[in-house]
């Protein structure tokens, strides 16, 4: 047994810090999830194809952790406040919804041989299986992730993963906090 089989993931400290990196150059932060893993919680009309977006800025949650075994907040879902528990494992990607730099997190080598799951995110998104390897790849989220948010913080989380290529349909008006 080497040392790095007895070290703790990786992927919680790679999520926080794409998240500061992204807060402090003042872009929006975006999780692409994994809705099908076990231990998620977010309103099941958000999932689309098993897969949603959350919006976890600052102005769009409340009472946001990022802790070593899961991301967990309270956001609005077309106005109704939900709480939403995501697993460090079922976060898939972390991005900036304005530029759509970021990173798709790569699977911890334990948990894929555990899962059975190998590079699914490799594979699912267009990568080049570097993640199976624990490789770190960085750059911009493959895809043409877009996201239909506004400003305002609705997180309503079920923007733009689609694969047609085409934009996504944009919504009603939003309500906007007025200072």
């Amino acid at each position: 047994m080497n040392d790095a089989s007895r070290m703790t993931s990786h992927r919680p400290y790679l999520l926080r810090a794409l998240y500061e990196w992204i807060v402090d150059n003042g872009m929006t932060p975006h999780l692409l999830v994994d809705a099908t893993r076990p231990g998620v919680r977010v309103p099941a009309h958000t999932v689309k194809e098993g897969r949603v977006v959350l919006n976890v800025a600052e102005r769009a949650v409340a009472r946001l952790a990022m802790d070593n075994e899961a991301v967990s907040f309270t956001a609005r879902f077309g106005g109704v406040s939900h709480p939403v528990q995501v697993p460090i494992a079922a976060v898939l990607a972390i991005y900036a919804r304005e530029t759509g730099q970021g990173m798709a997190l790569p699977e911890d080598q334990g948990l894929a041989a555990d899962t059975g799951e190998g590079d699914e995110v490799a594979d699912s998104e267009g990568g080049s299986g570097a993640e199976s390897t624990g490789e770190v790849v960085l750059g911009v989220v493959p895809g043409g992730i877009s996201d239909d948010q506004g400003a305002d913080g609705d997180s309503d989380g079920d923007g733009g993963d689609d694969d047609d290529g085409g934009p996504a349909p944009r919504r009603g008006a939003h309500l906007r906090v007025v200072k």
